[in-house]
């Protein structure tokens, strides 16, 4: 448990932003099952950008439980300034904003992780972004902009003294991408640092490596990326082994089909069918590689362009799981 502002973020396991993946359908999902906080998908500080239907899409936040968290992208201090204040009217109780991002179409913008080559920039931005809003701004980093250049608790200390209220830090550079170890030594020595909340992320894919990087870095909370992909429920088991010491067990296939057409029907209902087909895939992949027959059940279903064939696929899939019965290949 950690507290961002006036939000007391129960359960310290956060679901990461990440663009194309982490949309309303998938934060209401994680939330329900046990992530303390969600954050959305970067949106652009350029608002000329924001009547695109994907940017219209990002910034619906319709039925989302508190604090809602919105993260931003750019590297103008006005521009951003003026994001978060729209952020804000749009119903973001938390600002978040992107210096972690190693995508070369954001970096090429000096955007995302490129910020971090630049320190003046970022004290700039950070507190042009924390004095335009009255609600807690965050910041996503990395430990820096390449292993020559690891300034990632110099970073921490300026996002302190500008008012920032949380720092989430992946344990890479941005010239790692998310390739290497992760530099949990980093970030330990960030919270040693400062005094706000910092949360890890980078490679924690079970409860397991949860309490590891807690005991290790002695970080206030842990955030999952790819880890959480086809598997939101991974959440409520890291809450339940930092709890409790235990592990929760396996999903049963009762459950894991439950979740799957729940998360297929609200992709569909959020982007209607087109699109929705088209973004199912991704998910629906996630969901059935790590089952018997995944491989051969997804050769037939990426050729599905309908919601009704889509549901109807992966609900006999499920039953064949349920049964125990072989896929054809």
């Amino acid at each position: 448990m950690f507290e961002i502002g006036p939000y007391q973020i129960e359960n310290p396991v956060v679901l990461a932003p990440m663009a194309g993946v982490t949309d309303q359908p998938f934060r209401l999902l994680c939330r329900r099952l046990g992530a303390g906080l969600v954050v959305s998908e970067m949106v652009t500080s350029d608002q000329r950008l924001w009547k695109t239907r994907k940017s219209q899409l990002r910034l619906n936040h319709q039925g989302e439980s508190e604090p809602r968290s919105v993260q931003i992208a750019g590297s103008d201090p006005q521009m951003m300034a003026q994001a978060a204040q729209e952020s804000v009217r749009l119903g973001a109780q938390i600002v978040d904003i992107n210096m972690g991002c190693p995508a070369k179409k954001v970096c090429n913008k000096a955007a995302g992780s490129a910020l971090l080559r630049d320190e003046p920039l970022v004290r700039d931005i950070l507190q042009s972004v924390v004095n335009a809003v009255n609600v807690p701004v965050t910041v996503k980093i990395r430990t820096g902009w390449s292993p020559e250049h690891r300034n990632g608790v110099t970073i921490a200390r300026i996002a302190e003294d500008s008012g920032i209220r949380a720092i989430a830090v992946h344990g890479r550079t941005r010239a790692c991408a998310y390739k290497g170890e992760v530099e949990y030594d980093t970030i330990a020595n960030i919270k040693q640092a400062v005094s706000l909340p910092v949360i890890a992320n980078g490679d924690i894919n079970s409860p397991a490596d949860a309490r590891s990087v807690l005991d290790y870095t002695g970080a206030d909370g842990v955030m999952i990326g790819r880890g959480a992909h086809g598997r939101p429920w991974i959440f409520r088991e890291i809450n339940h082994y930092l709890s409790t010491g235990t592990s929760l067990g396996t999903i049963d296939t009762q459950e894991f089909q439950s979740i799957l057409l729940e998360h297929l029907n609200s992709i569909h209902a959020f982007y209607g069918e087109y699109l929705g087909v088209r973004i199912a895939r991704k998910h629906v992949a996630w969901y059935t590689n790590p089952q018997p027959g995944g491989s051969a059940f997804r050769r037939d279903f990426v050729r599905l362009d309908s919601a009704q064939a889509q549901c109807e696929s992966v609900l006999q899939f499920c039953e064949h799981l349920i049964n125990n019965e072989e896929i054809a290949a």
